[in-house]
């Protein structure tokens, strides 16, 4: 026998609760669930339910009346309710294979557009789909994500500013509540634009030292020759230069916290320094005759292997041990889909804001049109983010840059071409019709591509591969960077390292003038000869004066 509408509306509603009991960890048992990740009414995103009814072999119907969707600890659930989605529903239900899940529309029409971004199989999201989230556009109006969710997650009310519900931010919160009481040193390990820093000032902020000094500290930007003077300071007179006392930031940071960041990228003079003062809390300023016992915490951030690196004698195995009091790993955006539309619909208001235009992301009613097109959010959910939060709010700075006076938002050329790079092909995928929608209704969306290899240390970068990589750039510093899979950050402090690469800035009048005169005036040819960016030689040359 079938169950009523109001019986499945009961049953998926209840499902949207966090259960009473909270597991130690993210549970092995995994739900099937819908969140949405775009509606003509932003308040609506991010608003999901379970569904265990396909796991136990039922269909579930989508439709504009069914089923109901609600805030995470919200009671009050609703249906999709835009009247473009069709009344008649497609039906979600157990595939052919294990894990898998079927899409089917009750007959022609049924269900209406709908299209698949994801997938392989037009009428079939399999078990490994489901995993990394696949998305289901609907009348180009609504974006849903179908993928996993945990039956029952922590309880932390808290997100300390970080924006999302998805168990992986559910669970890095309680991680921070759980240390920042403690005063042991923190190892955050994270993808380039996972958050890191913010991360490391929750952690503070959340503590009892909220109210003592914090300071964040680049490892991988200091000169071994200056690491002694930047961690403890230097007393006067203690090298050329010193005509008054200086702090370091370890005095600096007395009673309170020290963030150490690219903690993987210290040189090893570096990592001598620190694992002293990590083993016996004592410093000594650079000329000063005695040490002085400090009381700082020591929050550290890596995008590196560091076990790879202390197996590779590239970093000392005592200093890891010490970082790694306490271990957190920040989930890459990849891993925590369903936060796509909350982080983007946040940073768009935030942007938007600033230039006087937030009243675009206002609710026009059931039949307007809206500024943020479900398409778009649906070919950004499918996107792997290899730059993790990061990239996606620069995708809404230009979204809202691009987009401020225009009735509807656009993916502006240099995302489209992120896109493109990232899912080369995709662009000539064949179009499928979802089994039972009317022709030419549901189309499969792009496949998923292949992963990103993971980022590389600086250490493994000789000088000559990261001259070829700028060079093959023509010197443009992010393009260089994904050539050599390294965070922007650890290619600053490689340049910045490298004795023989000069910037724009350093150029003089005359060099400049030499360099065009030898070039025919060519500007490409000339940032080309003296090693800039065509970029940074024009800005130089507006500097100058130049003509």
């Amino acid at each position: 026998m079938k169950n009523s509408s109001s019986d499945w509306d009961r049953e998926l509603n209840a499902s949207t609760q966090v259960g009473a009991s909270e597991p130690a960890g993210l549970p092995e048992l995994r739900v099937p669930a819908l969140t949405v990740l775009a509606h003509p009414n932003l308040s609506r995103v991010g608003e999901r339910l379970l569904l265990p009814a396909l796991t136990s072999g039922r269909t579930v119907p989508l439709s504009r009346l069914t089923p109901l969707f609600a805030k995470p600890g919200d009671e009050r659930a609703r249906p999709l309710a835009d009247p473009y989605l069709s009344r008649s529903p497609v039906h979600l239900a157990p595939g052919g294979q294990p894990g898998s899940i079927r899409l089917a529309a009750e007959a022609a029409g049924g269900g209406g557009r709908i299209e698949l971004f994801g997938v392989r199989d037009p009428g079939e999201v399999s078990e490994g789909e489901l995993a990394r989230g696949a998305v289901i556009l609907l009348a180009d109006r609504v974006a849903l994500l179908l993928h996993f969710l945990p039956p029952a997650l922590p309880r932390e009310a808290e997100r300390f500013g970080l924006i999302g519900e998805s168990a992986a931010l559910v669970l890095l919160c309680r991680e921070i509540r759980r240390v920042s009481e403690v005063a042991t040193p923190v190892l955050l390990c994270g993808e380039t634009g996972t958050g890191k820093e913010l991360v490391a000032r929750a952690i503070h902020a959340a503590g009892p030292r909220r109210d003592r000094p914090y300071l964040t500290l680049n490892l991988g930007a200091v000169p071994p020759a200056l690491a002694a003077a930047e961690l403890f300071g230097a007393a006067r007179g203690a090298f050329t230069g010193a005509d008054r006392r200086r702090a370091g930031h370890f005095e600096r940071a007395d009673g309170g916290t020290l963030f150490l960041d690219e903690v993987g990228e210290a040189p090893p003079e570096v990592q001598v320094h620190l694992l002293r003062v990590l083993e016996n809390g004592e410093i000594q300023s650079v000329g000063s005759e005695a040490p002085r016992r400090v009381d700082v915490r020591i929050l550290a951030a890596t995008d590196t292997d560091l076990a790879s690196a202390v197996a590779q004698a590239r970093f000392r195995a005592p200093l890891l041990h010490r970082l790694r009091g306490f271990e957190i790993r920040l989930p890459p955006l990849r891993e925590r889909r369903d936060d796509i539309g909350r982080l983007l619909v946040s940073f768009l208001r935030q942007e938007l804001a600033a230039l006087d235009r937030e009243s675009l992301l206002g609710d026009l009613g059931p039949r307007g049109r809206p500024w943020l097109p479900a398409a778009l959010v649906a070919r950004l959910a499918n996107h792997d983010w290899p730059g993790n939060v990061r990239e996606l709010r620069n995708v809404a700075r230009h979204l809202a840059v691009d987009g401020r006076d225009a009735e509807q938002a656009q993916l502006p050329a240099v995302v489209e071409q992120t896109l493109a790079l990232a899912t080369p092909g995709e662009g000539d995928e064949p179009l499928s019709r979802l089994p039972g929608a009317d022709s030419g209704s549901a189309r499969l969306g792009p496949r998923p591509h292949a992963r990103r290899a993971p980022y590389r240390s600086a250490s493994e970068i000789a000088d000559d591969e990261l001259l070829t990589a700028l060079r093959a750039s023509r010197w443009n510093l992010a393009d260089a960077a994904g050539r050599l899979r390294v965070s922007r950050t650890s290619l600053y402090a490689m340049v910045a390292r490298h004795g023989g690469i000069r910037k724009a800035g350093d150029l003089s009048r005359d060099e400049i003038a030499s360099a065009l005169a030898r070039t025919g005036g060519d500007v490409d040819a000339a940032a080309d000869a003296l090693g800039v960016s065509p970029h940074g030689l024009k800005i130089r040359r507006t500097e100058l004066g130049s003509d």
